[in-house]
This record gives C-alpha cells, structure tokens and sequence, in this order.
C-alpha cells in the first residue's frame, strides 16, 4: 500500500502537466497589448539641466572645510567621578568647548585653555547643538559668543 502511495507522489498528476506545458508555450510571449502600448511611446526627452543645489549663502560648509567648531558649555564637566576645573585659575564651569584637528579643548572664562584627551569628538558631536554662524577667525567666534 505504501509503494503506491510514493508512486502516485513521485508522479506529477494531469493538473499539474498541464499546467507545466501551458507555462512552457508562454514562456517568451509578449501580449498583444504590450506590443501596441511600445510602438505608441515616443522616445523620453531627456530632462533639462537644472542647478537644483542650494545657492551659496544656504551652504553649510563641510567638517574639512572648517578649522574647527566651538560651543558654549556652561555646566561643570564630570569626567571619570570628577569634576573637570582649570589647571591655572581652578574655574570649574562657563566652558567654551572646541573642538579642532580630532581633539577637545576646554577655555575657561579667564581664556586659559586645556586640552581635555578624555573628551573626543564624538562626545562634542552628541552634545552640539547646529551651528549658529560661521566666523573667519577664532576671535570672531570668541566675540560672538560674548567672550
């Protein structure tokens, strides 16, 4: 009983050879239709060139065209359990933190300036906010930032 049931398994029913010989005769047609609808298109126009970037004053200029980014940081910083306070006047808040060249430097209001290694940019990048201007000078940004 069971031979015959593998059998009748192992051999494909009429559904399924018909179906099988009707895909083979279709396969590689196209409809009708389709043939009409392509002859009817007409070649695509190729599309005009349109300047469709942002004019020069909406730019914002890349990270490497900039020499660096600052911030106003005016909470105490906490690095590994203490907190982080000039090396020369002892200001522990009212930073200014920049960020140039891979590395974090912190300004105190007095403009003494560190360099803080265990800061980086990604940690200046979760904090910064956008950008608010552009300077040419890092006294200017000093200036716009009220220092």
């Amino acid at each position: 009983m069971f031979h015959r049931i593998r059998r009748r398994a192992e051999e494909p029913d009429e559904l399924q050879r018909r179906h099988h010989e009707a895909y083979v005769r279709l396969v590689g047609r196209v409809p009708p239709e389709v043939e009409r609808m392509r002859a009817a298109q007409k070649p695509a126009e190729p599309a005009p060139m349109v300047d469709d970037f942002l004019p020069p004053e909406l730019r914002v200029p890349s990270h490497d065209q900039l020499d660096g980014r600052m911030m106003p940081w005016p909470w105490p910083i906490t690095l590994d359990g203490e907190i982080v306070a000039c090396v020369e006047c002892g200001a522990y808040r009212g930073w200014l933190v920049l960020s140039t060249r891979d590395q974090i430097w912190l300004r105190c209001q007095a403009g003494h300036q560190q360099c803080e290694a265990r800061l980086d940019t990604a940690w200046y990048n979760r904090h910064a906010g956008p950008a608010d201007a552009h300077h040419e000078t890092f006294e200017d940004c000093l200036r716009h930032l009220g220092r």
